[in-house]
């Protein structure tokens, strides 16, 4: 299979398109043929090794895809299931092999690429609104930086709560 792989952390120069062994399904995991791959600041951060990681690495924290393979003891899904996740290191690959517990089904109607770029910022956005501060009808909340990921969601969760919105954005063309 084809991927990402980083050997060393710096800029953008070490991204290399390499090909690299197909992952299998351990225990409690599946083998997703990854259709989109989120990109988020984190991923930058791995490959400037912001936060400690072991290179060589592909880096990808998130995406969606299909199951291709599931190990014996996984019941929850079945090959061929549309799914997303996040927290799984390695999107940035044709296949990626994941804990079961890690993965969401990606219902019909839903595009990929919308799956594969909602769950790092949308699960975010959804522990701001119900775990920070439960925000409640009539609630009054500022959201900075409301042209981001996190804040475009933030916005539109606090909206549907009931609550009223104000916010800050970088410059006027946001």
């Amino acid at each position: 299979m084809n991927a990402i792989v980083i050997a060393a952390p710096g800029g953008p120069e070490v991204l290399e398109y390499k090909n690299v062994e197909d992952p299998s399904a351990g225990p409690g995991q599946a083998v997703v043929e990854v259709t989109a791959a989120g990109l988020n600041y984190i991923d930058t951060y791995h490959r400037i090794a912001l936060y400690p990681m072991d290179f060589p690495m592909t880096p990808g924290l998130e995406g969606s895809g299909t199951i291709v393979e599931l190990a014996d003891d996984v019941t929850e899904f079945s090959v061929g299931d549309r799914v997303a996740w996040t927290g799984v290191l390695g999107s940035y690959a044709d296949f990626v092999a994941a804990d079961v517990t890690k993965l969401v089904s990606v219902p019909d109607g839903i595009e990929m690429e919308t799956a594969a770029a909602i769950p790092l910022q949308g699960m975010t956005a959804h522990y701001l609104v119900r775990d920070t501060y439960a925000l409640q009808p009539g609630s009054r909340c500022l959201i900075h930086a409301g042209a981001g990921g996190v804040g475009l969601l933030v916005i539109q969760m606090a909206k549907l709560i009931g609550a009223e919105v104000f916010t800050t954005v970088s410059s006027e063309e946001r």
